[in-house]
């Protein structure tokens, strides 16, 4: 006999059986599903593919509740945004990476050389272009740690001596700093620029 999976409910796990606390529950009954309209029209803004709301609404919902089991967060409203705009850039990274498996015979793609067409090129020239006026846009001490991290690879320890700065300072860096890149290149107003 085959068991068929049984779909839980938010908050049940698969006994059915309430894993959340009472003061989780009315957290979030009281401030994240009054945010509810404005998560929908958030992810309408920032998603193409409409059948995918639902899905991403259950899913910010279930990676809340999960976060909130471990302590409920001080400010929701923030707190619900980053967990969705998170899960946006999750999905965008998915959708750009093809498995192997999905082409059964490497032969049927008619791919003539490995290197990449002129559409392609000037796509990621142009892409290059906004990740640098982006970047120029940044604080210079937050523009430093990114490009330390992510270009450069250095660990945070290294970071913070070349920088002279703390550890934490750092991490404050490059949070602020990749936040705000994501906001400036998904079109989305940013508070964190560079000071003349």
């Amino acid at each position: 006999m085959v068991e068929t999976p049984r779909h839980t409910r938010l908050g049940e796990d698969a006994s059915g059986a309430n894993m959340l606390a009472p003061e989780v529950k009315d957290w979030f009954v009281r401030e994240v599903l009054p945010l509810e309209a404005m998560l929908m029209h958030f992810l309408q803004q920032n998603w193409r593919n409409k059948s995918d709301h639902e899905d991403f609404r259950q899913d910010i919902y279930a990676r809340i509740l999960d976060a909130a089991k471990l302590g409920i967060p001080e400010k929701t409203k923030p707190f619900v945004f980053a967990t969705a705009r998170n899960l946006l850039i999750n999905c965008v990274l998915r959708e750009q990476i093809v498995p192997f498996d999905a082409v059964a015979d490497l032969d049927s793609l008619s791919i003539s050389s490995e290197a990449p067409g002129p559409d392609r090129s000037a796509i990621a020239r142009d892409e290059l272009r906004k990740l640098a006026a982006a970047l120029d846009r940044l604080p210079p001490r937050c523009r430093e740690a990114v490009l330390l991290r992510r270009v450069e690879g250095l660990s945070r320890r290294e970071i913070a001596e070349r920088m002279g700065v703390s550890e934490n300072t750092v991490a404050d860096h490059i949070r602020n700093g990749m936040n705000t890149l994501t906001d400036m290149l998904l079109g989305e107003p940013s508070t964190l620029t560079r000071r003349s």
